[in-house]
């Protein structure tokens, strides 16, 4: 079988191709790739080592060939006029009176087709819009509607972390974030601080997810008197990577103590938050009204 590599888009936007043609690749080089209507250009950025079972899902298209010299002068030529492209259709867009906001522009390689990204609160009438692009541009044009973290990943940038967006380094989907993510990580619940660059909740809360609710399933819950072979006392601390949990006995420094240290649970002391909703008639503060509303919409499916 063909080789299959991964190929990066404008936008990091990622698809599997097959080297068909058995040509000579090297990671991070520009190719030719086979699409729906035509040729487009992207870059090399994985070789997939394992074997790929594509029975359930859409066979990958080909690798036409290594871009040459003179693609990579049309990719610079492209480049430039997706530029031009964007600010007339700003222009368009208030000859039309529509409420929506261009994010990107991106020119099929070959000129077969030019998409337009946008933003809009609402679903927008755009097909007058269509009509007058495609009579300027003479091919084929396609308006797309994306969400706001589709925007980020377009615009590309950096987190609070100073690394590179989530969205723009190996994520593939947008799975549903909630803050009950956030509070299982024992994470602060300050807005500005699990919220990224789109306004949403974090991408990265879900990334060490797994091993946080295996590790804390295994210790009794934080506040909880335990009797262990180091002594009777309360859990102060869960060190998840550790795998252990900080014990303090009365009238001893805190301690360490793995779960086979632990001899039996008396349940005692407060749960931790269990990020079932309030009780009805609790004023929410601030803070909390703006943590509902960026849970909710990671929830939205854009």
């Amino acid at each position: 079988m063909a080789e299959i590599y991964q190929v990066e888009f404008k936008g990091s936007r990622r698809e599997l191709f097959f080297n068909s043609y058995y040509h000579s690749l090297n990671l991070n080089e520009y190719v030719i790739t086979q699409v729906e209507q035509g040729e487009h250009i992207g870059r090399l950025t994985k070789k997939i080592e394992a074997d790929m079972d594509f029975s359930g899902s859409r066979r990958p298209r080909s690798i036409l060939r290594p871009a040459g010299d003179e693609d990579q002068s049309r990719l610079e030529r492209l480049r430039t006029n997706e530029v031009e492209y964007q600010k007339e259709v700003v222009q368009l867009i208030r000859k039309h009176g529509l409420n929506m906001k261009i994010i990107d522009t991106e020119c099929q390689f070959d000129g077969n087709k030019i998409t337009f990204f946008f933003t809009a609160a609402h679903r927008v009438d755009f097909r007058a819009l269509v009509r007058d692009l495609a009579a300027r541009y003479r091919t084929r044009i396609e308006l797309r509607q994306i969400g706001v973290r589709d925007e980020a990943q377009r615009l590309d940038g950096y987190g609070v972390c100073g690394r590179r967006q989530y969205c723009n380094g190996h994520l593939q989907d947008f799975a549903p974030i909630s803050t009950q993510h956030a509070r299982i990580q024992d994470l602060s619940l300050n807005p500005s601080k699990i919220s990224g660059n789109c306004g949403r909740l974090l991408c990265c809360l879900r990334y060490e997810l797994d091993l946080y609710e295996s590790v804390k399933k295994q210790f009794p819950h934080v506040g909880a008197t335990v009797e262990t072979t180091k002594g009777t006392g309360t859990i102060e601390r869960i060190d998840v990577f550790a795998e252990e949990a900080l014990l303090r006995c009365e009238g001893e420094p805190p301690c360490r103590i793995k779960v086979v240290d632990i001899l039996n649970s008396a349940g005692k002391g407060p749960r931790r938050h269990s990020g079932k909703a309030e009780p009805p008639g609790r004023v929410e503060n601030k803070e909390e009204m703006e943590l509902k509303r960026l849970e909710d919409s990671s929830e939205e499916t854009e």
